[in-house]
């Protein structure tokens, strides 16, 4: 979804209207293209700590052909760039996917990284609520370019003859994307640029997938990957209830919920009985079946404790607590459910008096409407991008049913390629990074798989971060603000040792670790 092609200019806040200038005719590439011409557009913005960030964005549409030049999709990109710094050669560019499979970039876009946000703080979300993007205090463009990329079947990305499913499995979608990202690379002359990688939920699965292909197929490297709520490891995702390791994954994150209920500032410290617990005595008990009373009383103990649910809760469940039980359990005086992607988050629950209640989740379903409409805005507004003959599509789930996940009798994973990359590369660095009250991709999933692999060298270059807040938890402030410093940490220390490297070639090393933020 990478691709620039200057093609109009502007001097943009916010809100205003975009005033279009060609600075050169459109390359609309082979036939049969349905997006407009790309668009380039001027900005700047005030940021909430009184700096000032100038940048270009290029919104617009990548054409993937085959060998004999026929159109077979156009993925759809943004991205934001800024100017080198005195004395830096090339600034880094990252690459941002998000998961699903079958959800655009707008998540990291205009949630977490892009240079404009859509407020959506608090302890409730309304589908409702104002689109106004507000400029971001957490973007990531202060240290390094954006590139937020679209696969088939999302946002405005779409498949030359309709047959979109083809690009629907774990291997054809990773080879698309990695063939998109060395497309944007070269056709703007970027291939000797540090670049990094951030992917959201399944792109954190496709991340390392990704990571290889790149190596691999195409001859690309990348500096650093950062994992943003992933799932490494879908066997690990959603076992059987008869499985204890789902409940032993999970109850870390449970209890993580239950203090910040009671106002507690969370922290890993504060849970390290909890993951203590979950892997000893709990997962003992948990082996011993539900038959065992004595199991039966301890876990009934133990369990309401940590989580605050009322005991008899937990004992008609034997202490195997599900995500969707807890969902509903944690306010259910108050009529109120939880969200699986963020515990925090709450809505009323549309049939409370009913034994077994289904409900959207207050969070991914309600966030799907504003972020829907804000990005829309965000095209046509600020980006001079307007497409009228397609629907945008946020959150496809044609994509996710219509997913191949396998054709082996092992679940996916991509913790063997995240492996293979960090083995291959000595200069690779990876941050995995996760929300305390996540109950959809549970941190405790990745931090067990984490310590299986080895450190690949003298320090280690895979580390895990979890901060408060869920699946999405760089909507809450604080969240955003940690998680922007860590991954500038991470930035800088790649970037050192690029710098190293290149100095020990002959090449005259820039000084970019020594600005970072």
């Amino acid at each position: 979804m990478l691709m620039a092609g200057p093609l109009a200019a502007q001097n943009a806040q916010p809100g205003a209207a975009p005033a279009a200038e060609t600075r050169r005719p459109p390359e609309r590439g082979p036939e049969g293209r349905k997006l407009p011409p790309d668009s380039t557009t001027e900005h700047s913005l005030s940021l909430p700590d009184g700096r000032s960030l100038s940048f270009t964005a290029t919104a617009g549409s990548l054409p993937l052909v085959d060998e004999a030049g026929k159109l077979q999709a156009e993925i759809a990109f943004v991205a934001y760039s800024r100017p080198p710094r005195q004395g830096e050669a090339s600034r880094p560019i990252t690459f941002a996917i998000n998961g699903g499979p079958g959800a655009a970039s707008a998540y990291l876009n205009i949630g977490a990284i892009g240079p404009w946000r859509l407020p959506t703080e608090g302890g409730s979300i309304s589908p409702s609520q104002p689109v106004t993007l507000v400029p971001n205090d957490g973007t990531w463009l202060d240290f390094t370019d954006l590139v937020f990329i679209d696969p088939v079947g999302t946002g405005y990305s779409r498949a030359a003859d309709g047959d979109a499913k083809r690009y629907w499995s774990v291997d054809a979608d990773a080879s698309v994307l990695a063939a998109a990202i060395a497309r944007y690379l070269r056709v703007n002359d970027r291939m000797g640029a540090p670049k990094f990688y951030v992917g959201e939920s399944y792109g954190g699965f496709r991340g390392p997938l990704i990571a290889a292909k790149l190596q691999e197929d195409v001859g690309v490297g990348l500096s650093g990957l950062v994992l943003l709520s992933p799932v490494l490891d879908f066997g690990w995702l959603q076992p059987p209830r008869s499985n204890p390791w789902g409940h032993v994954t999970r109850l870390p994150s449970f209890a993580a919920a239950a203090l910040e209920r009671s106002g507690t500032a969370l922290n890993r410290g504060l849970l390290a009985d909890a993951e203590s617990y979950a892997t000893g005595a709990y997962l003992s008990d948990l082996l011993k079946g539900p038959n065992d009373k004595a199991a039966v009383a301890r876990l009934t103990e133990r369990v309401s404790a940590l989580t605050g649910l009322d005991p008899a809760f937990v004992r008609a469940q034997a202490g195997r607590l599900t995500a969707h039980s807890v969902q509903r359990e944690i306010d259910r005086t108050g009529g109120r459910v939880a969200s699986a992607y963020d515990t925090g988050v709450t809505g009323w629950d549309p049939d409370p008096t009913a034994p077994h209640s289904g409900f959207e989740d207050p969070l991914l379903t309600a966030i799907q409407a504003p972020l829907t409409s804000a990005m829309i805005e965000l095209y046509a507004k600020q980006l001079n991008w307007r497409v009228t003959n397609l629907r945008y599509e946020l959150l496809n789930g044609s994509v996710n049913r219509g997913w191949t996940w396998s054709s082996g009798r092992s679940a996916p994973e991509s913790v063997s390629a995240l492996r293979g990359a960090l083995a291959l590369d000595g200069n690779l660095r990876v941050l995995v990074a996760h929300g305390f009250t996540d109950l959809v991709t549970p941190y405790f999933v990745s931090k067990l798989l984490i310590d299986q692999i080895p450190d690949y060298g003298p320090e280690p270059r895979l580390s895990l971060a979890v901060y408060p807040g869920g699946h999405m938890f760089y909507s809450r402030p604080e969240a955003r603000a940690a998680f922007h410093r860590d991954v500038a940490a991470l930035y800088a220390s790649a970037l050192k040792v690029r710098s190293a490297g290149e100095s020990r070639t002959g090449i005259q090393p820039t000084e970019r670790s020594r600005d970072m933020p």
